[in-house]
C-alpha cells in the first residue's frame, strides 16, 4: 500500500497544481476579456461622440446656410417688388397723362369748355 501512495501522490499533486494553474489562466483570460471590453466600449463611446459632434456641426452649418439663403431671397424679393411697384406706378402715371392729353384734345373741339377757350386765345 505504501508503494501505491507513493505513485498516487505525485499524480494527485500534479493534478492539483494543474487545476490551480488552469484557474489562474482562466482568471487572466477573464481579465483580458474585461480589458478588451472596456477598450471597445471606450472606442465606441469616443467614435459615437465624434459622430455626434460632426452631425451637430453639419446641422449648424446647414441651418446657417439656409438662414443666409433665406435672407438673400427675402432681400431679392423685396427689391423685385419695389422695382415692380415703381414700374407699375410709372405706367399708371403715363396712362393717366395720356388720358388727360386725349381729354384735352377732345375738349378743344367742344364749344364752351376750358380747353376750347384756351385753344382760341393764341
Amino acid at each position: 500500500m505504501n508503494s501505491s501512495i507513493v505513485r498516487t501522490l505525485p499524480a494527485a499533486l500534479a493534478l492539483a497544481l494543474a487545476c490551480i494553474g488552469g484557474a489562474a489562466v482562466a482568471q487572466t483570460t477573464t481579465q483580458k476579456a474585461e480589458n478588451a471590453g472596456e477598450k471597445a466600449w471606450d472606442a465606441t463611446k469616443k467614435d459615437t461622440e465624434k459622430a455626434w459632434d460632426a452631425t451637430k456641426h453639419g446641422s449648424e452649418k446647414a441651418w446657417d446656410a439656409t438662414k443666409h439663403g433665406t435672407k438673400k431671397a427675402v432681400k431679392a424679393t423685396e427689391k423685385g417688388a419695389k422695382a415692380t411697384g415703381k414700374a407699375v406706378d410709372n405706367v399708371a402715371s403715363d396712362a393717366a397723362a395720356g388720358t388727360r392729353k386725349v381729354g384735352d384734345k377732345i375738349g378743344e373741339k367742344i364749344p364752351g369748355t376750358e380747353q376750347n377757350e384756351a385753344a382760341k386765345k393764341p
